[in-house]
C-alpha cells in the first residue's frame, strides 16, 4: 500500500438516521479516520437537527434519491433504511458507481440478494452487509471458546434474543408485512441465523414456530427455529419481543462440558448513552456478566471478550483502499452469507405455511 493510499478518505453517505444510522453507522464511520461522513439522508426534522449537532459540517438531504444525485462526490453509500427499500436503493447505488453497505436484512427475498451480488460483480463494486453482531463481545467469546476443546464435541447450540417491548416503537414496523421485511424473524432473527451458520456451517430448518403476540403486530414477534447443521450440531434459535424474564443469550452443550451466558452486548446502549467507539471502555462488559463454563458443581467464570463493532468498517476500509474488487482482501461480511440467511427465513415461513395448510 502506498503513502497516497494511506491518506485516501472514503467519502460516505448514510441513508436513514434512525437507530441504525445514528447509533451504528454514523458513529463508527466518524470514528475511523479513513472515512469522511459527508452526507446524512433523513426526512425527519428532529433527526436532521440531531445529525447536524453531532456532526458539524455534515450535509443533510431528504432521501436516498438526493444522495444518488450527488454520487460523483461520494465513494460509499450506507443503507440504514427499512428492509423493503434495500434492494432498489442498493441496486441504484451500485449502478451509480458507488460501493454499498446494506444493513440487515440484506433484502426481503433471497433472489433479490443474489441479483445484487451479480450486479456488484459485473460493475466491479464492493458490496457487503452490516451483520454487526458478528463483533458482539459474547459472540467473539463463543468463537474463541469453540476454537479450543473445552466443550468437546458440540451437540446443541442455543441462542436467543429476548426483549420486553410490548409496544411497536417504529411506524414502519407497525405497518410492515412479511413481504416488506416486517417481524422479528427478519430483525433479530437475521443475527441469530447468521451467527449459527458462521459457527457450525450449512443447515436446514427442521422446525419453525412463528407467532404474533402483541396487539397490532402484523407478522411475528415470537419465533423459535430448529436448524440441523451438516456438521452434526443442532441449533435452537429463539427471538421474542414480549419477554418479561429473559433467559440465557447463549447455552452451548458439548460432550465434555457446557457454556452459558446471560446478558446482551453493551456496545449499542453505550453509544445510545452518548459514548464514542473511540472511548477506552467501549465494548468492555462488566465482569459480573461473565459466562459460566464447565459442568454443574464445577463452573468457572469465562470473561467476555471486548466487543468490536469498529472492526466492520476497518475491514471495509482495507478492502476499498487496497483496490476494491481488485483487492484479494475480504469484505467484512460476504453477501452470499446474507443470502443463505434469507433462504433459511424463507424455508421457515414455508414450513409454517405448510403446517397451517396455506
Amino acid at each position: 500500500m502506498t503513502g497516497t493510499e494511506v491518506q485516501r478518505t472514503i467519502r460516505t453517505a448514510v441513508v436513514g438516521y434512525g437507530l441504525s444510522g445514528s447509533v451504528f453507522h454514523a458513529p463508527l464511520i466518524a470514528a475511523d479516520r479513513r472515512y469522511s461522513l459527508d452526507i446524512v439522508a433523513t426526512s425527519d426534522a428532529g433527526r436532521h437537527a440531531a445529525a447536524v449537532e453531532r456532526y458539524p459540517g455534515v450535509k443533510t438531504v431528504p432521501d436516498g434519491e438526493a444522495v444518488l444525485a450527488l454520487a460523483g462526490e461520494l465513494d460509499l453509500v450506507v443503507l440504514g433504511t427499512p428492509p423493503a427499500t434495500h434492494y432498489p436503493m442498493a441496486k441504484a447505488a451500485l449502478e451509480a458507481g458507488l460501493d454499498v453497505v446494506v444493513d440487515k436484512p440484506f433484502a426481503v427475498r433471497s433472489s433479490e440478494g443474489e441479483e445484487l451480488i451479480a450486479l456488484a460483480e459485473r460493475l466491479g463494486r464492493v458490496l457487503t452487509v452490516f451483520q454487526n453482531r458478528r463483533w458482539d463481545g459474547d459472540f467473539l467469546t463463543v468463537r474463541k471458546l469453540l476454537a479450543g476443546e473445552a466443550l468437546g464435541s458440540v451437540t446443541r447450540f442455543e441462542s436467543s434474543f429476548e426483549r420486553w417491548s410490548p409496544d411497536i416503537s417504529k411506524a414502519w414496523k407497525a405497518q410492515a408485512a412479511a413481504a416488506d421485511g416486517g417481524g422479528v424473524l427478519f430483525d433479530l432473527g437475521t443475527h441469530l441465523i447468521d451467527q449459527a451458520l458462521l459457527l457450525f456451517g450449512p443447515a436446514t430448518v427442521v422446525h419453525a414456530e412463528l407467532q404474533a403476540r402483541r396487539h397490532h403486530e402484523k407478522v411475528d414477534d415470537d419465533v423459535f427455529l430448529v436448524l440441523n447443521h451438516e456438521s452434526g450440531v443442532t441449533s435452537h434459535l429463539s427471538m421474542n419481543m414480549l419477554c418479561a424474564q429473559q433467559g440465557p443469550r447463549f447455552r452451548i452443550l458439548g460432550s465434555t462440558g457446557a457454556f452459558t451466558k446471560h446478558g446482551v452486548d453493551p456496545q449499542e446502549p453505550y453509544i445510545v448513552a452518548g459514548g464514542s467507539p473511540l472511548d477506552e471502555e467501549f465494548g468492555v462488559e462488566a465482569p459480573e456478566w461473565a459466562g459460566r463454563l464447565g459442568r454443574d458443581g464445577h463452573l468457572d467464570a469465562l470473561p467476555t471478550e471486548r466487543g468490536s463493532y469498529p472492526e466492520f468498517y476497518r475491514i471495509l476500509a482495507d478492502k476499498i483502499i487496497d483496490g476494491g474488487t481488485a483487492s484479494p482482501l475480504p469484505v467484512p461480511v460476504d453477501p452470499t452469507d446474507a443470502v443463505d440467511v434469507l433462504k433459511i427465513i424463507e424455508k421457515a415461513r414455508e414450513l409454517v405455511s405448510a403446517q397451517k395448510g396455506v
